[in-house]
């Protein structure tokens, strides 16, 4: 399952990528203005939801002339419309991959919120992971495990989001870690390195971490 956020357009080299972890997408998710970005992607929306303060209303009424499910909501919301997709997605499937474009228009405090959002712990029953401008993150609640899947030298960050994760211990990184804390105030978990891609991997015993490769769509055309 796929969740499009609005803001800015995501970079095209993720309709790729898309397609090559998830195979056939079955369904998508589009978070207001994310309805247009995942026709350019040419993903084939299957619910709209948002206030739509930024889509077009040609693109609202294209969406109900295709069938597509819209939920319109009013824009005085306690939640954002990337939060009303991820809980639709999340309530009919517990794999959803998350696509947020990055631009210089984009608010900095939505892009915090969304960090927060994708760790948050009312889903960690679910397998979730994000792709973010050309970022890739993963998410891992503890206990739980995530394969590092990248090149030789490419950039990981390991990022506790909500407090301490605790038990946090690494293979195939150029600095290990072994069954130790990281804490959300503390930067130590910032530009550590992939060695060994063929066993590049990290476990959590308690806490939430993102698991992120800022650099993970160079290479790939």
């Amino acid at each position: 399952m796929v969740v499009i956020a609005g803001g800015s357009p995501p970079d095209p080299r993720v309709a790729a990528r898309l397609s090559t972890q998830a195979g056939q997408i079955r369904w998508v998710i589009a978070a207001d203005r994310g309805f247009d970005h995942a026709l350019a992607l040419g993903l084939e929306v299957n619910v709209l939801v948002g206030d739509f303060d930024s889509i077009k209303p040609e693109s609202v009424q294209a969406a109900r002339e295709r069938g597509i499910v819209v939920q319109e909501h009013p824009p005085d919301k306690d939640a954002t419309d990337l939060e009303l997709a991820l809980d639709e997605a999340l309530a009919s499937g517990s794999f959803v991959t998350v696509v947020i474009g990055t631009g210089p228009d984009d608010r900095l405090d939505h892009l915090a919120a969304q960090f927060g959002l994708l760790a948050s712990p009312v889903y960690r029953s679910a397998v979730i992971d994000a792709w973010i401008g050309r970022a890739y993150v993963q998410v891992v609640h503890g206990p739980g495990s995530a394969t590092i899947a990248g090149r030789v030298g490419e950039l990981v960050t390991l990022l506790p989001v909500g407090g301490p994760a605790d038990g946090v211990t690494t293979t195939g990184l150029r600095f290990p870690l072994h069954d130790e804390s990281l804490d959300p105030f503390s930067t130590r978990g910032v530009s550590n390195e992939i060695a060994h891609p063929t066993d590049a991997a990290v476990t959590v015993d308690r806490g939430a971490l993102l698991v992120i490769r800022p650099n993970a769509l160079e290479g790939h055309a």
